[in-house]
């Protein structure tokens, strides 16, 4: 996922009560709004902001042990809590005299005062470590790794030992808190002295399928109107280029109008949103793309002459990918004829 849009306002230290409030400022970013059930607490602003329609988060249910380079995701000592749906994530800044744990333990009152139920609070683990103390440890590199992710890195640079972590669920709700010191002012972030608390709010869901399947006669039309066809049928889970078994009817008519005309041969063309860096978007739409061409050749029998798989990330829009209907629209794998 694409780190959140950092502004700042370059305010003055605001003065902030302990309790929580559903008064918004006037200093929000652009946009941002508070989650409708959960209060903010008392002066603070909201310096992060993102929904998402759908999404997949990792919730922590135990103690937190490493930061994957590999698969840039949190290794727990149990498995994460995985759940989709729709997604709100918001970053709270409480500068001043507030400290990490007092913003928590504020969310964490709200919270259980509403019904929540803690599947896990960092302040009730007796294993539970600074995260901070993983990136002291890391070489140049891989500690550059860590700060391209902006929203792990300033987790990681937050004061050290001042990280609550918890993940709070009721009926289809599940919040994860992440609340940080930041030690001092800085200019990379614009971030004031003071403490920060990430609310992250998944409403579990099922995805809405909104894509229709392409027959192989529309695909044979589009071809010949458009010299292409997109095809949006076709899904994978995020960051993924294994095919989903739902993909199997857009197959089925890809297949089909294949095996009509055995003389087409076929570049297959994956297509991302621009969420996440460009040179791992080409990657993973150039696998997409390939995947679609294996599976037509080893479910179907297509010939694997016949098709070419390739991935030009996001060079391709169709619509924005300032919303989630543009980048939805983005996703997708075209055919066109070699």
């Amino acid at each position: 996922m694409k780190p959140m849009q950092w502004i700042r306002a370059g305010l003055a230290a605001l003065a902030v009560s302990g309790v929580l409030t559903g008064t918004a400022l006037a200093q929000d970013m652009p946009g941002a709004k508070d989650y409708p059930v959960l209060k903010r607490f008392a002066g603070s602003s909201i310096v992060g902001y993102e929904m998402r329609n759908f999404d997949e988060v990792d919730f922590q249910t135990s103690t937190f042990k490493e930061f994957d380079l590999g698969s840039y995701k949190r290794v727990y000592a149990e498995p994460a809590l995985h759940l989709e749906g729709k997604l709100t994530r918001l970053w709270y800044e409480a500068p001043g005299q507030t400290r990490a744990l007092e913003l928590y333990r504020n969310y964490v009152n709200e919270l259980t005062g509403n019904g929540f139920k803690a599947l896990y609070d960092s302040t009730q683990d007796p294993k539970a470590t600074g995260w901070t103390n993983f990136l002291a440890s890391l070489s140049g590199g891989k500690k550059d790794a860590i700060k391209n992710n902006r929203s792990e890195y300033v987790i990681y640079a937050a004061s050290t030992s001042s990280l609550r972590t918890g993940t709070f669920q009721k009926d289809n709700v599940t919040v994860r808190l992440i609340a940080i010191d930041w030690p001092k002012a800085d200019e990379v972030y614009k971030a004031k002295e003071g403490a920060y608390i990430a609310v992250d709010i998944l409403e579990t869901k099922a995805m809405q399928q909104s894509m229709v399947v392409v027959s192989a006669s529309e695909i044979e039309k589009s071809i010949t109107a458009n010299g292409k066809v997109a095809i949006y049928g076709i899904h994978f889970d995020t960051g993924k280029s294994d095919i989903k078994p739902e993909s199997k009817p857009s197959l089925d008519q890809i297949a089909a109008y294949l095996k009509a005309d055995p003389k087409v041969k076929l570049h297959v063309v994956g297509h991302t949103d621009s969420i996440g860096s460009f040179e791992s978007n080409l990657a993973l739409s150039r696998q997409r793309a390939t995947a679609v061409a294996a599976a037509l050749a080893k479910d179907y029998g297509i010939a694997a002459a016949r098709l070419t798989g390739n991935g030009v990330a996001s060079l391709a829009p169709v619509a924005s990918n300032t919303t989630d209907e543009g980048r939805a629209k983005n996703r997708r794998v075209e055919l066109v004829p070699q």
